[in-house]
């Protein structure tokens, strides 16, 4: 199974945030209301992805720690916004590094909001400490709590050239742990090896039949299959001709209702971004404030293209 053979970048492209390399009108996404807010609990991670586009990895530490008090101003911020629940997602690195991941979680459920964690399920859930936590949590909140694990395939040779040997077991004990204790579970895949959507759920059914484990790969919520992102890979520009041409709305890209919270090393503050998957970039960062967040986002990024428009992924909670 190998990997499409893909060309570089072009220079020309995703440089004027309002007209692309052939001087056309680049596409935006208007905010249509908030339904989504991720938290980034920090870039650090236990282990090193060949490919993480967030670079996380054990030295990473760009985006700190975020602390209860950056999710409290947040979430007061966010309910004066939206009168109802909101999806809250939580994603790093790994959220299970961050030492308040228990206290951030359990504010976001006591408010009436559901948690979604982003998670390789390995050696930081299955600390006494952590898991004793999951246990009260799922105890206290039910469904209100859910963590999404990161499988990137089926084939253990595969998602181990990702994460490193040896991953692959260490996450399905992690999924047999989390099904024991009733925690609601998704899975994560990613189409870096190429092969068709059915293709990997087939392959993920096989797997899952083998392990004993309880998912329903036929359900996209949860089994999520990511379309690869690579920013050095030529793509096609997004004008606003496209929306037409692709059949799509601006209002179903998750910047239309979604936003990123994160909090970079030394900041004396939070920060509010356009997009989970571009924390580093100072174009989407969108200041400190969620009022501050609510302007169109200009979709002059690589991934917004591939992964978003093109690809149809979506980190919605």
């Amino acid at each position: 199974m190998a990997q499409a053979t893909t060309k570089p970048l072009d220079p020309a492209k995703f440089r004027d945030p309002d007209t692309t390399a052939k001087g056309e009108r680049r596409a935006t996404v208007a905010f249509t209301g908030l339904k989504t807010l991720w938290f980034n609990t920090g870039t650090l991670c236990n282990i090193e992805c060949a490919s993480c586009y967030i670079e996380s990895s054990p030295r990473n530490d760009r985006l700190a720690y975020l602390t209860p008090a950056d999710l409290t101003a947040m979430l007061d911020e966010a309910e004066t916004l939206e009168r109802r629940p909101l999806a809250i997602g939580f994603t790093g690195g790994e959220p299970f590094m961050n030492p308040d991941i228990a206290e951030l979680l359990d504010e976001t459920m006591k408010r009436g909001h559901d948690a979604l964690v982003l998670t390789n399920a390995m050696k930081p859930i299955m600390r006494p400490r952590v898991q004793a936590a999951l246990k009260d949590l799922q105890h206290r909140h039910g469904r209100k709590l859910s963590l999404r694990v990161s499988l990137d395939h089926w084939r253990e040779d595969l998602h181990d050239e990702e994460r490193g040997p040896g991953a692959f077991h260490e996450t399905l004990d992690g999924l047999h742990w989390l099904q024991a204790q009733g925690i609601t579970t998704a899975i994560a895949g990613r189409l870096r090896w190429g092969g068709t959507d059915h293709e990997m759920r087939e392959g993920y059914k096989t797997l899952f039949a083998r392990e004993g484990l309880h998912l329903d790969t036929t359900d996209p919520a949860a089994l999520v299959i990511f379309p690869e992102m690579d920013s050095t890979v030529d793509v096609p520009e997004i004008t606003v001709d496209c929306w037409r041409i692709l059949g799509k709305s601006p209002d179903d890209m998750m910047c239309a209702s979604s936003r990123m919270v994160v909090r970079r090393k030394g900041a004396p503050r939070a920060t509010v971004v356009a997009c989970t998957l571009l924390p580093y970039e100072p174009a989407f960062d969108l200041g400190d404030s969620l009022r501050s967040s609510l302007a169109p986002v200009k979709l002059n990024h690589p991934h917004c293209a591939k992964f978003c428009v093109l690809g149809g992924g979506s980190c919605k909670a």
